[in-house]
């Protein structure tokens, strides 16, 4: 159902915690459902100021500002409610709070947000489980089929923060390691993957990752665990040294292992075999997470155990 919101001029002042943000990030938060063309026409037309002034959409507001919103009819949905055995799944996947951050072991088929036909995903379950928390963004993104660590901020100087940490190279301020079962027994000791990836479409909208001389630079350090020669199989743990979309998966294709149970990026033969041993799902789980706190400069290190479906399957291929 949906419901339209009171059209008429608003004068929000900039808290400590919206300093630093962008203005067309900040008019994106409140303007829910407002297209982002008609927040850039807004801002272009002068008809949104800052302080009785206009401003580019680059500008950083700083607190104290001064920011006044036109009239604007807004249509959208009403949030749909997360069910309450989802908010149980995911109050129980916790494995670290504190008033800056959340991370837990985010469950495997469930995405990070909504859309695109999905009502609700963990960042709005967290929302509906956190009413308190003022400010609740995540801080990066998992695949749906992906289980493990995942941060969500809790303030917004966490999140500029972390973000930071994310943008640096090589893994020095943000070191994930996630655990994968490969096609094939593995040969050799560990192996550094240097491929860039280019992110295409296809005319459905799917996205599909590609190595490519034009892509974006992308590192991985693969590392083995454990050979299963019985089951064609090992498991390997993989190091991003960057964080690109379906980094691991088409990192692992690129030497010929693909993933078990990655219907996108796999091999068909390979997945119905694991199906047949009990893998209902894809084999990658963000395991571990290294960092500094982004307050407190405190060395974290957080490890999401791995789902019982995934280690009974590994007893099973033993």
């Amino acid at each position: 159902m949906k419901s339209e919101k009171p059209a008429k001029v608003r004068l929000i002042e900039v808290n400590s915690g919206g300093s630093g943000q962008r203005i067309d990030n900040f008019l994106l938060g409140q303007l829910k459902g407002v297209p982002r063309s008609l927040i850039y026409r807004l801002l272009r037309t002068g008809q949104i100021r800052v302080n009785k002034g206009r401003k580019k959409p680059h500008y950083r507001l700083i607190a104290g500002d001064m920011v006044r919103i036109p009239p604007v009819i807004v249509f959208e949905r009403e949030p749909s409610q997360a069910s309450y055995s989802a908010k149980e799944l995911l109050s129980n996947s916790i494995l670290f709070e504190d008033k800056s951050l959340i991370i837990l072991n985010k469950p495997a088929g469930m995405a990070v947000h909504g859309g695109s036909g999905i009502n609700y995903g963990v960042i709005e379950a967290f929302r509906q489980l956190r009413p308190e928390c003022l400010f609740l963004e995540l801080v990066h993104r998992l695949d749906r089929e992906t289980s493990g660590c995942l941060v969500l901020a809790k303030k917004r100087s966490a999140l500029v923060n972390m973000h930071e940490m994310l943008r640096r190279e090589h893994g020095k301020s943000m070191d994930k390691t996630y655990l994968a079962l490969l096609r094939g027994v593995w040969q050799g000791k560990k192996k550094k993957i240097n491929a860039s990836l280019e992110v295409n479409s296809r005319q459905s909208g799917e996205r599909f990752v590609t190595v490519s001389s034009n892509g974006k630079p992308a590192m991985s350090i693969f590392v083995p665990e454990r050979n299963f020669p019985g089951a064609g199989a090992c498991l390997v743990s993989i190091r991003l040294l960057t964080g690109r979309t379906h980094q691991a998966r088409v990192h692992a294709l690129s030497i010929d292992q693909p993933i078990a149970g990655d219907e996108r990026y796999g091999d068909r033969a390979f997945n119905r075999r694991m199906k047949l041993d009990g893998l209902k799902r894809l084999f990658l789980h963000a395991s571990r997470l290294r960092f500094r706190h982004p307050i407190d400069d405190k060395q974290m290190d957080v490890e999401a155990p791995l789902p019982e479906s995934l280690a009974g399957l590994l007893d099973r291929l033993s």
